[in-house]
């Protein structure tokens, strides 16, 4: 079995050790590695008010390809397709210590969504780690509300990422010609 690309960082925070587990598993070509993936989740974490260096938090983030978020999303879900992300929530608890999920990414999606939208692939992917990590720590957009919320901590985190405001994005034909060579060689 091959051995995927893996990143897990672990700190020790009030005797607890916090860690966040990233794993590529998917044959989109020109994915950032698992170490560039770690800043968006703890800004997310940071932004909606756990710091993961204290508070004994840990997740799990996974990029997989269509065939597997089309089966979880079945499964989960019942909806037969791949989606661009999904997040399973745990309150599995270890004393001092809290599991808040699991966050799944279909790359083949986003790469496609990002093509389309003429974002450039990696901000898109950032957006959809904070999306879907804000998702584990109870933020939804079931409401107008819910919705005007989240989208406004997305957005903050995404700037101090240095990331443009995913909802206001011009299309650019360069991240468009990019994403489209990069999709087709997946």
């Amino acid at each position: 079995m091959p051995t995927l690309p893996r990143l897990r960082a672990m700190r020790v925070a009030r005797g607890c050790v916090v860690a966040i587990d990233v794993f590529v598993d998917s044959s989109v070509p020109g994915l950032p590695t698992p170490v560039q993936f770690e800043p968006w989740l703890r800004a997310a974490l940071s932004a909606a008010g756990s710091n993961p260096d204290e508070s004994g938090l840990s997740l799990c983030l996974r990029i997989v390809d269509e065939t597997e978020a089309r089966e979880l999303n079945l499964a989960y879900r019942q909806r037969d397709y791949a989606t661009n992300v999904l997040s399973f929530a745990s309150e599995v608890e270890i004393p001092g210590c809290r599991h808040v999920g699991d966050i799944v990414v279909c790359a083949p999606v986003v790469c496609r969504e990002a093509a389309e939208q003429g974002k450039a692939m990696a901000a898109h992917l950032a957006h959809l780690t904070v999306h879907g990590c804000l998702h584990l720590l109870g933020f939804d957009h079931q409401t107008d509300e819910e919705a005007k919320q989240m989208e406004e901590l997305e957005v903050q985190v995404l700037a101090e990422l240095g990331l443009p405001d995913p909802y206001q994005w011009s299309p650019r034909a360069e991240a468009d010609a990019q994403n489209h060579e990069a999709c087709s060689n997946g």
